[in-house]
């Protein structure tokens, strides 16, 4: 069985982010308002006023930290708070989703309704101080996540089953139309969050499956790894030489007997010796 690294529960545990300088695993629990971590002195927390779910590491102190009214700059140490952006602050009724930082210094975020309402989401990319909407019309974005030479980018609706491709410029801004990476709506398979380790293959968490599957760089199936939860929501890879795969997982939408029967759900697991993944960049403010 996948060791869990921590055994507090979310009620939708998502934005894993292995912090290279720090060392240091932060995650967050959107519904409960509150980014996670672990260090030396054992386990931290922090309590927000809204959503939060995904950070970049901006220095050593410092994370990029998306909520549904702004992204912010953070102070793990002081806890202070700098607002950058607003980001849906005009919109009660959605929230932030699966984000994660390009190699260009780039932070792509995704949004959704709160209810999941169809078409309620967008993705957008935060560059050196500028938030821009790349993609409408999203229900539930997720699997944000860049090849490692910087030329493609990933992402997902997770309702229509499909994981997208787009060609990135020089800078990170999207460039052509998205194609379709995987296409998973035959086997009715949920893609949630994603990683991309080192060797370019896709590292994807798949909601209700209770697993995260590898796909090579052209689509193929190469393995896949169970945790003893089945809403997997996002992979990460840390630890030394970034060769454990971390894995969110939820308790959302479980029914008092599913959740008998996993009574592991929502905590956050670890999965040593998987592959080696490539360093988290830093976003440029």
């Amino acid at each position: 069985m996948t060791p869990v690294f921590d055994s507090r529960q979310c009620t939708l545990g998502e934005g894993p982010l292995w912090h290279p300088t720090r060392r240091q695993l932060f995650w967050f629990d959107i519904t409960g308002n509150r980014l996670l971590s672990r260090d030396a002195t054992g386990p931290r927390a922090w309590a927000f006023a809204e959503n939060v779910s995904a950070a970049g590491w901006i220095d050593h102190d410092h994370l990029l930290i998306a909520s549904e009214t702004a992204l912010f700059r953070f102070n793990v140490e002081t806890g202070a708070r700098q607002d950058l952006c607003p980001l849906e602050a005009d919109r009660p009724g959605t929230r932030p989703n699966d984000g994660r930082a390009d190699l260009q210094g780039g932070f792509w975020i995704g949004t959704m309704g709160k209810k999941a309402e169809e078409g309620q989401g967008a993705i957008y990319r935060f560059y050196k101080g500028e938030l821009r909407r790349l993609f409408a019309s999203i229900t539930i974005s997720n699997a944000i996540c860049f090849t490692p030479d910087g030329r493609h980018a990933h992402f997902c609706d997770t309702e229509l089953r499909q994981v997208m491709r787009v060609a990135l410029d020089p800078d990170g801004w999207p460039q052509g139309d998205p194609q379709v990476f995987l296409d998973l709506a035959a086997e009715r398979l949920n893609p949630d969050g994603a990683v991309v380790d080192a060797a370019g293959t896709l590292w994807l968490a798949l909601w209700g499956a209770g697993r995260v599957a590898a796909y090579a760089p052209d689509g193929r199936l190469l393995r896949s790894v169970p945790f003893a939860a089945p809403h997997t929501s996002c992979p990460a890879f840390g630890g030394a030489d970034l060769a454990t795969l971390y894995c969110t997982t939820a308790r959302q939408g479980m029914s008092p007997e599913a959740l008998e029967r996993y009574p592991l759900a929502g905590q956050t697991f670890a999965a040593p010796g998987i592959g080696r993944g490539q360093p988290e960049p830093h976003v440029i403010l």
